[in-house]
């Protein structure tokens, strides 16, 4: 599907047009969802006032929607349908309001619209065209489409927004004219063809970063790509470390303890990914662990470069966990060499199901807190021993009715098979726990038919023993390395190759996939897709059996 599928006549120059109709909404809660819109427009059939910040009487998710440079939403009805040709089953729906517009035209399109267009609404209004519209999963709610959404953008047919230049009333039957055009060549549809399908263009990131008229939340995008490019210039060594102090400790529970660390010597640049993200540390004893960090929540946590972790002690600890419960305290130094993310939100997902257990709420806090504030449909299922094995409750306790807790000392037991069959429509499940509880959700989610890509798994512990293996490797002129049954093979190449690239080293993310030439594999893990076992494994985890050829 691409955009040459429109009609020729779309592309053809705007000067004048009609207003078809006029739309305004109040709020109210999704169908099937806990959460509220302003999607649902109904038809104004007398005059309506607009000021700065729209149509009176509209109302919206201020979280996406609203404000000077999103005031008023556009949308040309021409092509409703096409999306009843290309989506008959949901023929139905694709009328006139279907994506929420304020303002219903017929010939206005994304192929004839320029960025900073001025356009004058009958005898009164002038608005200017701002930034293109980003769609959300509640467009593949409304239509009930999974991945609609992304289908809308890549093909420019998301509409756009206006800010308002001078107030007014208008009406449906008013005359629509082009006032002013300083930006022909920057039409909604050339702009999306870089903010969404080549996106690494330097040279057209920089151009629309320049454009003074885009609203900034686009505007914004374009001048972050840019300074990443540039900082990409001088790429940093792999496994670097930085010296982090500890700021903060704090007993969560008896088998729990999270500690609070800022960089001594911070990069002026340099960002902390902390949704889903794990911290590699390098601890006093000689010992390099992972552990999820768990992110802002109380005040301390708002300082800039600092990150928090939530270290359980581990029953068989092998030194770290123990090391960090037992010797680590505040003003110590601890070095980090990286902070990555791994847990993608399912921006297209209706509704966001985590389950956890135990330490296993780290992984999953930071992510489900800022879903919740830009108002994300979320729930939470977390199994603990008894309330006193609650790490982060405080935290928690902001979550309210999005979160049930399953008490085990209380006789809860969670019934993941229910809780899985029981999700609203167009889901995406996120799990972290013990193993017992990750084989339940893997065998709920495969008898229940949930896709792959709608789960995320992320084991907060991995077994990495087994039979001793050989390594060859196969582009480093067969040299063969050892791994002794006690250790991954991630370590035994970080000790010859120490830029090999990792980050959650449990087998969750798949940043340290290795290609395999020959040989049999003991997969574990969970990042590896069904079809890429013939010819991949995962550093981290899994294992050889006998030699193995690999690739680094």
């Amino acid at each position: 599907m691409t955009v040459d599928t429109w009609a020729a006549d779309l592309a053809t120059p705007f000067e004048v047009d009609r207003l078809l109709e006029v739309r305004i909404s109040g709020m109210k809660k999704m169908p099937g969802l806990n959460i509220d819109t302003g999607i649902d427009k109904k038809t104004c059939h007398t005059p309506v006032r607009i000021n700065k910040l729209g149509l009176e009487g509209d109302w919206h998710d201020s979280t996406f929607h609203g404000g000077p440079d999103k005031a008023i939403l556009g949308y040309c009805s021409s092509h409703y349908s096409n999306w009843k040709a290309l989506y008959p089953e949901r023929a139905d729906r694709f009328v006139p309001g279907g994506f929420g517009e304020n303002l219903v035209t017929s010939h206005m399109n994304e192929r004839n619209v320029c960025i900073g267009d001025v356009i004058a609404f009958g005898p009164e209004v002038q608005l200017q065209v701002s930034l293109p519209r980003q769609p959300c999963f509640k467009l593949n709610h409304r239509f009930s489409l999974k991945n609609f959404a992304p289908v809308t953008y890549q093909t420019s047919r998301t509409g756009w927004y206006y800010r308002v230049v001078r107030e007014g009333a208008v009406q449906a039957g008013d005359e629509i004219r082009l006032v002013e055009r300083k930006w022909p060549q920057w039409t909604i549809e050339r702009i999306q063809e870089y903010l969404h399908r080549d996106k690494d263009n330097l040279a057209m990131n920089r151009q629309i970063a320049e454009i003074d008229v885009l609203g900034e939340e686009c505007r914004g995008q374009f001048r972050n790509r840019v300074a990443k490019a540039l900082r990409k210039k001088t790429p940093k060594k792999e496994d670097s470390w930085a010296d982090y102090k500890v700021i903060q400790r704090k007993t969560e529970t008896s088998r729990v303890v999270s500690l609070a660390l800022q960089c001594i010597n911070p990069d002026p640049e340099a960002e902390l990914p902390l949704l889903g993200a794990h911290a590699r540390l390098k601890l006093p004893n000689g010992l390099v662990r992972t552990y999820s960090v768990v992110s802002s929540g109380d005040s301390i946590m708002q300082m800039k470069d600092t990150f928090e972790l939530g270290i359980a002690l581990e029953e068989n600890s092998r030194g770290g966990s123990r090391h960090l419960h037992e010797s680590a305290k505040v003003g110590d130094t601890i070095q980090v060499s990286r902070i990555t993310s791994d847990i993608p939100p399912a921006s297209s997902a209706s509704n966001h199901v985590f389950i956890a257990g135990g330490i296993g709420i780290t992984a999953f806090l930071a992510l489900m807190r800022a879903m919740l504030s830009i108002n994300w449909s979320c729930e939470l299922h977390y199994a603990v021993r008894s309330a006193d094995d609650v790490p982060f409750a405080e935290r928690l306790a902001t979550f309210k009715e999005n979160v049930v807790l399953y008490n085990k000392s209380q006789g809860q037991r969670m019934d993941i098979h229910n809780i899985i069959k029981a999700m609203p429509w167009n889901s995406h499940v996120y799990a972290c726990g013990p193993t017992r509880m990750m084989e339940a959700v893997k065998s709920a989610v495969d008898d229940c038919g949930i896709a792959p890509d709608e789960v995320h798994y992320e084991a907060f512990a991995a077994d990495v023993s087994g039979d001793p293996f050989e390594a060859e490797i196969a582009n480093r002129g067969g040299k063969i390395l050892k791994v002794g049954e006690s250790e991954s093979l991630l370590e035994v190449l970080r000790r010859e190759y120490p830029d090999i690239a990792s980050s959650c080293e449990v087998g969750n993310c798949g940043t340290c996939k290795i290609s395999v030439r020959r040989g049999r594999i003991d997969h574990r893990g969970a990042a590896l897709l069904l079809e890429e076992k013939d010819s991949a494994m995962l550093a981290c985890v899994s294992r050889g059996i006998g030699r193995v050829v690999i690739e680094v």
